[in-house]
């Protein structure tokens, strides 16, 4: 099984930073929440500061885990075991390395986006206020 990390970064104003699979990436121009795989003797949270600063050049200040999900994608190789994190990074600026293109969208929109199959429950939470992130992050304080 392969262990993933994925962070939901939500800026002040509620919008939350998604990005596009480029088009030569398996699972084409769908849309994800930035990160990636856990590599052998990383923790989670090492994973994700690591992810994020490959994939948008930002350091991460504050995470905490949301949500997990085991999703089996043959397109990406098999079974993944997937952790969501509410995730704070330092910079205001992202810079989208390894995707497409990214958005920064209301919770409501992110319905409106071609996600994977993984992110659909998470994003139904997120979308009707059942999960709110940067109060996640609070509450960890």
């Amino acid at each position: 099984m392969i262990r993933v990390v994925a962070a939901v970064i939500e800026r002040a104003d509620r919008r939350i930073l998604i990005g596009q699979r480029r088009r030569d990436d398996s699972s084409a121009l769908k849309w994800e929440f930035p990160g990636g795989k856990v590599r052998s003797g990383e923790t989670l949270q090492q994973a994700l500061a690591r992810e994020l600063q490959e994939e948008l050049g930002v350091t991460l200040t504050k995470s905490r885990e949301i949500a997990s999900i085991q999703h089996n994608y043959s397109t990406l190789g098999g079974e993944l075991d997937i952790h969501f994190f509410a995730a704070q990074v330092s910079e205001a600026e992202v810079i989208p390395k390894v995707f497409e293109q990214i958005a920064w969208v209301l919770p409501k929109e992110l319905s409106d986006y071609d996600f994977l199959v993984a992110n659909r429950t998470l994003i139904a939470h997120l979308a009707t206020g059942k999960l709110k992130p940067s109060e996640i992050l609070e509450a960890a304080d």
